[in-house]
């Protein structure tokens, strides 16, 4: 695909009922166990149930050693999901004798991609990828499988009460693990950087590692959430380096963490705009400052809020972080105060100041 325009190889998760035929698909930056676990969470939410026993290759993330005949050692995860859902494994045979005994789902690949990937996908995230990929899955339960007369989706009525049901609650297909923070305030998971809050820089933290999403935690606070990157990727928050550019603003115009969030549109043509200008009129160190109180708003205020301030602000000439921040959380509110006429609250207001009794005062005959 082009992922934000830059060519990008991903993969596909593929289930495939063999009866109806009908599948599920899922796109993933990564071919790893959390994916691959992942993916039949979502397939089994997918068609509302669990088969009773699922077809496989020898792949890694379910098989650690292949055995006589069709027995494997499989991997303690794996295993876990198995139980959770209850289902059976079947293993084909390694190499060329079991080149045909998964057919289905092997030809399942190809024919989606032809039918519903080519032209190469043009998309901004890998959340639009999988809307699409939603898109082509509902379209498909209306083809017709060779000499069937009815349609996939028809026919998968008549497959779904053979199903296993769904348990309770869904597989948890993360891991946790434990990380150091670097010097740069981040941490490496899987060959790939993620940012953290500089206050933790040197301390050791709790990383939930998903198939798409990261989590670091302190305790059990959330202090970092990321979308997975591939190896060799840097996923950088400029709201984690704010802290020290407040002392350090010079550092911010040349900053990785900016870079990124340019690139990612957090940093908007209205900080920009606000930027030149506080630049222009108080001077490189405090319209950069000015800026960064801006950035800190993010923190407590939507982003959408924040633009509008900074537009507002920029309407009346202001260059002043307060006044965005003002009209930040109004734009927020998104509600004024009604405008109540002069005397409708005689109770409470206060009469008239009056000196008639002064002179008493200064006879002191009061």
């Amino acid at each position: 695909i082009v992922l934000a325009g830059i060519p990008t190889e991903v993969s596909l998760f593929l289930m495939r009922l063999s009866a109806s035929g009908r599948g599920f698909c899922r796109g993933y930056l990564n071919e790893t166990q959390d994916v691959f676990l992942d993916g039949h969470v979502r397939a089994f939410e997918y068609f509302g149930g669990v088969p009773g026993t699922v077809s496989y290759d020898n792949l890694k993330s379910a098989v650690t050693k292949v055995l006589k005949g069709r027995d494997r050692i499989e991997s303690d995860r794996f295993v876990a999901m198995r139980s959770h859902y209850g289902f059976e494994s079947w293993f084909c045979q390694p190499g060329e004798d079991g080149a045909h005994e998964k057919g289905g789902v092997e030809g399942e690949v190809g024919r989606f991609r032809r039918n519903h990937l080519v032209p190469v996908p043009h998309v901004a995230t890998m959340g639009e990828l999988n809307e699409l990929i939603e898109a082509a899955m509902a379209a498909d339960d209306a083809r017709f499988i060779a000499h069937r007369r009815i349609t996939v989706g028809e026919h998968f009525e008549l497959e779904a009460p053979a199903l296993l049901p769904l348990p309770a609650e869904p597989f948890d297909a993360t891991r946790l693990s434990s990380h150091r923070v670097d010097t740069k305030s981040r941490v490496c998971v899987r060959q790939a950087h993620y940012s953290v809050p500089a206050r933790y820089v040197r301390r050791r933290l709790d990383v939930r590692v998903g198939a798409e999403i990261i989590e670091v935690l302190d305790g059990a606070t959330i202090v970092a959430r990321h979308r997975r990157g591939r190896k060799g990727d840097e996923v950088l928050a400029l709201d984690h380096y704010l802290d020290v550019m407040v002392r350090k603003p010079g550092a911010l115009p040349s900053s990785t963490p900016l870079a990124r969030a340019r690139a990612c549109g957090a940093f908007t043509d209205a900080h920009q705009r606000f930027w030149d200008q506080a630049r222009r009129r108080l001077g490189d160190r405090n319209g950069t400052k000015a800026l960064i109180d801006v950035l800190l708003g993010h923190r407590t205020i939507p982003a959408q809020a924040v633009v509008a301030g900074l537009n507002a602000a920029l309407g009346i000439g202001s260059v002043d972080a307060e006044v965005v921040l003002i009209e930040a959380r109004r734009s927020a509110e998104n509600s004024v105060a009604p405008v109540i006429p002069i005397g409708t609250h005689r109770g409470f207001d206060r009469p008239e100041p009056t000196i008639d009794r002064y002179d008493e005062l200064l006879e002191g005959n009061a």
